[in-house]
């Protein structure tokens, strides 16, 4: 047996996924006796171990939910077949492309003239005219692949280049914030806020209401080790009357990089880290005080439940509906001005 934070270790997944796929019914967790938290059995972390598989594959959670809850043999191999015409079209997609641009390079070091225009009408269409696609035909795989090989293409497919990241303002609000510490912290943070936002009518009152939560680590007074801890938000009216056990904060609003969450694959998180510390445009701001919190500290980066209304309201917070945008904090680099001598 094996707690969730034991099983996130081991396997080198997040907390959060291995709760999403318990909600999804793709694993399912125990309850010992006398024992206040989630364990995991041997037939659970098999399972864990093929779902990881499966996604680095590129399966998408509901083939994956289809593949391992199903033992007809026809349908997992349709499944896959499906997956493998998807991924033929991306690897023609690509070829072509590749094909294209090797014939240009080919051209200009033809040409002697530099200042050709390359790029007119003609020209493209004589370019591409002249293609064969012989590198446009799909290669066999090479034997003996690796997990090593697996988890490096799966690394390059998932980097965030320029196109995947969005730069957004958050504008300043009031929340009503919950917080909790320990391994079960992210339910019962989430737990708190879901049950003020149906009391108190919140998406009657303000139906543009927007959920943010945060993971967080403090020291531990006794023991030193880091404790995991959640904060859920959800902005109110100024004025609204917040009950305990939540908080009032002032959140101050600022300027952050934004991808949405693919696939509960929380590496997204580093890839986002790196693709802000890669920019030309903006540093990181991480840590910078964006709002005031002696409980649980600032400046994190957040994470944003989108179209909070409809999965609550709708769906009741069921996690199969819920969509998560992530939110770095960022600022613009500054651009020293050369002086201009008169």
């Amino acid at each position: 047996m094996m707690t969730i934070t034991q099983v996130s270790k081991n396997l080198g997944i997040s907390t959060r996924m291995l709760r999403y796929y318990e909600q999804v019914g793709l694993i399912q967790s125990q309850r010992r006796e006398n024992y206040a938290f989630r364990v995991y059995d041997e037939n659970a972390l098999n399972r864990l171990q093929q779902i990881i598989v499966l996604r680095k594959l590129r399966v998408p959670v509901k083939h994956i939910i289809s593949i391992l809850n199903n033992q007809d043999a026809a349908t997992t191999v349709e499944i896959f077949k499906e997956n493998i015409s998807k991924i033929d079209s991306e690897i023609t997609t690509l070829s072509t492309i590749k094909s294209i641009m090797i014939r240009f390079v080919e051209e200009i070091n033809e040409k002697v003239d530099v200042r050709l225009k390359l790029l007119t009408d003609d020209a493209l269409l004589s370019v591409i005219g002249s293609l064969t696609f012989s590198d446009n035909q799909i290669r066999e795989p090479k034997e003996n692949l690796s997990m090593e090989d697996l988890n490096k293409a799966h690394e390059d497919l998932m980097r965030l280049d320029d196109k995947d990241v969005r730069i957004i303002y958050l504008p300043p609000m009031t929340v009503a914030a919950s917080f909790a510490l320990g391994e079960d912290c992210i339910d019962k943070a989430s737990d708190m806020v879901n049950q003020f936002i149906k009391e108190s009518g919140l998406l009657k009152i303000k139906p543009d209401t927007r959920g943010f939560d945060y993971n967080f680590f403090l020291e531990g007074e006794i023991s030193g080790e880091k404790i995991h801890g959640h904060e859920a938000w959800v902005s109110v009216p100024p004025g609204m009357e917040i009950p305990a056990p939540l908080i009032r904060r002032e959140f101050k609003g600022g300027l952050y990089a934004a991808h949405v969450l693919r696939d509960w694959d929380f590496a997204d998180w580093q890839r986002l880290k790196e693709w802000v510390e890669t920019s030309d445009k903006y540093d990181s701001d991480w840590g910078s005080p964006r709002w005031e919190s002696a409980e649980t500290g600032y400046g994190y980066g957040l994470e944003e439940t989108l179209n909070l209304y409809n999965f609550i309201e709708k769906h009741n917070a069921d996690m199969s509906y819920l969509q998560l945008d992530l939110l770095f904090p960022i600022k613009e680099k500054e651009h020293k001005q050369r002086s201009v001598k008169p």
